[in-house]
């Protein structure tokens, strides 16, 4: 079976930065299954995906502007600590969660740590690096019905979330 909208994917991936660095593998465990169509992966990705089938390998290479962007340095601002969510004592390098104005919240980098305010970084840990996708396409299968309707793949035994 090939890929289209509404297909669901086991794939295993390595995910590694244009110097080879590895950020991400799913080699060493389970694989991701992913909903085509659902905008859960990154567009680019996503059309690579399109028309393949079980079996197959590739190497997608993204420049930083077809992955998560550049980085923005307007995107790193002092907030005040009471405003993120966490576990634990806050220290740079950790991810946070800043709750917004409006409601929901969003993942940061904390990037210092004051007594009252935390200089944290809202660009997505990958912005700004070329990424480099190793795929193999494990399985595909049609989405089920409940699959459909909530817009995301269930694992073996069904629901996952």
């Amino acid at each position: 079976m090939q890929i289209d909208k509404e297909s669901v994917i086991t794939l295993h991936y390595t995910l590694t930065d244009d110097a080879g660095n590895e950020l991400e593998t799913t080699r060493h465990g389970e694989p991701l299954l992913y909903l085509q169509g659902s905008g859960g992966l990154l567009p680019a990705l996503e059309e690579a995906l399109q028309g393949r089938q079980a079996g197959d390998t590739f190497r997608l290479e993204l420049s930083a502007a077809d992955a998560y962007g550049e980085r923005k340095p307007a995107a790193v601002e002092r907030v005040p600590a009471k405003y993120l969510a966490h576990e634990g004592r806050l220290r740079p390098g950790q991810v946070a969660y800043l709750h917004l104005r409006e409601g929901g919240a969003v993942p940061v980098t904390v990037m210092k740590v004051g007594k009252f305010s935390v200089d944290v970084d809202r660009n997505h840990p990958y912005a700004g690096l070329g990424l480099n996708f190793d795929v193999t396409v494990a399985d595909v299968r049609a989405a089920t019905p409940e699959e459909l309707a909530h817009g995301h793949a269930h694992g073996v035994g069904g629901h996952q979330h």
